[in-house]
């Protein structure tokens, strides 16, 4: 597998309103719900919340931290953790999973709100956040909803999307909604930052339908098990860009399988091109770009495209709508 490594995201979709309300076209994730970090009843909620949704990350959540652990080219967090601190927050995350990105910024002391759709992911940053001290606790908010569609009435200086959940996006009016969230809630002179994997066109058709060994680690809280994640690739739409596969996650114990998991896993690939007539369509102009998180220069060898991206002036998004 060599389309982009690692393959991985955190959970695209993210939050609003504290009833079922419909969504526009979103598909599957029409239906979306608010819950606030520290609400009593947030394990109701989710559970609610479950009723009517199939969570995706249901099993990729119980592994994330640790497989995503074991990865030394993901170097993604500096770079987000230098855009906090240089705008000095607020921050909001969309997509914000186990809250890989979200705690190191609390943990700075400055003011993060996470959002994400699915329940599973949430309950895992919700466990570690439970664990930090109070004034990271207090830092941090978290809510369950739709990326697409989410609205609150705070501003902040920075909006971030890290790891790709922008990917998550499958059709031009998901992202174009998407970006659009993230501009509403930019304040004045605030900044979107974000990074989607630069796609290997020669790599996409090869191994369909073949396995192949992406990680393996030791389990922290059982020292005897080993897990192996594999990825399966099973269709390309390069009409649409974007492929399937599997995420097989295969326990061990003393080399004997114990127990095998899957997820799916989908992702669109995006085009330089298609990107800037994505922020064209939504009111963004390109304060920086980069061709990695290390902020190396944007050109024919990257394997990443990051940008940072600020609204355009009010007289030119006019013009454009």
């Amino acid at each position: 597998m060599d389309w982009s490594i690692p393959l991985g995201a955190s959970s695209p979709y993210s939050p609003v309103a504290n009833n079922l309300t419909p969504a526009g076209n979103s598909g599957g994730y029409d239906l979306f719900l608010d819950l606030c970090s520290g609400s009593a009843n947030c394990s109701q909620d989710i559970c609610r919340y479950n009723r009517f949704m199939t969570d995706l990350y249901s099993v990729s959540a119980k592994y994330y931290d640790e497989a995503y652990a074991t990865l030394e080219d993901l170097r993604d967090l500096q770079f987000y953790l230098e855009m906090a601190r240089r705008t000095g927050g607020p921050v909001l995350e969309l997509a914000c999973g186990t809250g890989r990105v979200l705690l190191p910024i609390a943990q700075q002391g400055l003011r993060i709100d996470g959002v994400d759709s699915s329940p599973a992911m949430l309950d895992q940053l919700q466990q570690k956040l439970a664990r930090e001290p109070q004034y990271v606790r207090e830092l941090a908010a978290t809510s369950l909803g739709d990326l697409r569609s989410y609205r609150s009435e705070r501003k902040y200086a920075l909006v971030i999307i890290p790891f790709r959940p922008l990917q998550h996006m499958y059709t031009v009016q998901d992202q174009l909604a998407a970006l659009n969230t993230a501009a509403f809630h930019l304040a004045s002179g605030g900044l979107l930052a974000f990074d989607v994997f630069y796609p290997r066109f020669e790599s996409l058709l090869a191994g369909l339908g073949e396995e192949t060994l992406e990680l393996q680690w030791t389990r922290k809280n059982d020292p005897t098990t080993s897990v192996r994640r594999y990825l399966r690739k099973e269709s390309v739409d390069k009409i649409n860009q974007n492929f399937s596969a599997q995420f097989v996650y295969r326990t061990y114990r003393d080399d004997k399988l114990i127990k095998e998991e899957t997820a799916p896993l989908k992702m669109s690939y995006y085009t330089y091109p298609h990107l800037r007539a994505l922020f064209l369509l939504t009111g963004l102009d390109i304060v920086e770009e980069y061709g990695s998180c290390e902020k190396a220069p944007l050109d024919n060898d990257s394997r990443e495209m990051v940008f940072v991206l600020q609204r355009c002036p009010a007289n030119r998004r006019r013009k454009t709508e």
